[in-house]
């Protein structure tokens, strides 16, 4: 299976870059850091087909939406397409084409697709482990500012007396979505990674409320 990874990993990693665009979220370090992190959930899972993880994390970004574009939720499913139709053009094992298309369109946080195989579900994991931590917490404000998002309410930033708004706050994301994803790991390696890097972004966000300046009292 080794020297079979590493004939694919060339050409998977050059289908993948030459669709990445001008998201720094998403480029192709993104893509070696899921693999990594799949790497990782393997070692607990010698059942799963190394290749068809190799190849959802290489190229489950094929089609990359903003997180704002009305059709996000389809880019996974589009993705997956794609996927299908260049591999088979690299004449990709073809018994392996639909698994590595589930692993693709399940991916994806917005899809909400069921991941059902374990291989679908280590891709699934691995990526969403590339939200949390250090390069996680990076990412966070990255797409904040793409988005035009601010960094945090002026006032109220643990959002105590209001909604909480990850459109117009940045560090309302870890509340929204990240402090989510521990729970909803598919592999039990990977929810233990999620909730270490999870406490990263936790002790950040104290230590970022504690900084942050509220408006001046009046004299």
């Amino acid at each position: 299976m080794n020297s079979l990874l590493n004939s694919w990993h060339p050409r998977l990693v050059a289908l993948a870059a030459a669709a990445t665009g001008g998201d720094g979220a998403h480029d192709t370090n993104h893509l070696h850091r899921v693999w990594r992190n799949a790497t990782l959930l393997l070692d607990d899972h010698p059942e799963a087909d190394a290749l068809i993880v190799l190849a959802g994390c290489y190229l489950h970004d094929l089609v990359n939406l903003p997180k704002n574009d009305p059709e996000r939720h389809l880019a996974s499913r589009k993705a997956a397409l794609l996927a299908s139709r260049q591999l088979a053009e690299l004449d990709f094992p073809p018994n392996k084409l639909a698994a590595v298309a589930h692993a693709i369109e399940s991916h994806s946080f917005s899809a909400g697709i069921r991941a059902e195989t374990i291989e679908a579900k280590i891709v699934q994991d691995a990526d969403r482990l590339d939200a949390l931590g250090a390069v996680g917490l990076a990412r966070l404000f990255y797409t904040a500012g793409r988005m035009g998002a601010g960094l945090a309410h002026a006032d109220d930033p643990m959002a105590l007396h209001r909604d909480l708004d990850d459109k117009a706050y940045a560090l309302d994301h870890i509340d929204v979505k990240l402090a989510t994803l521990p729970a909803k790991m598919q592999t039990a390696a990977g929810r233990r990674m999620a909730e270490s890097r999870l406490n990263e972004l936790i002790a950040f966000r104290d230590n970022f409320i504690a900084e942050w300046a509220a408006s001046p009292a009046a004299p």
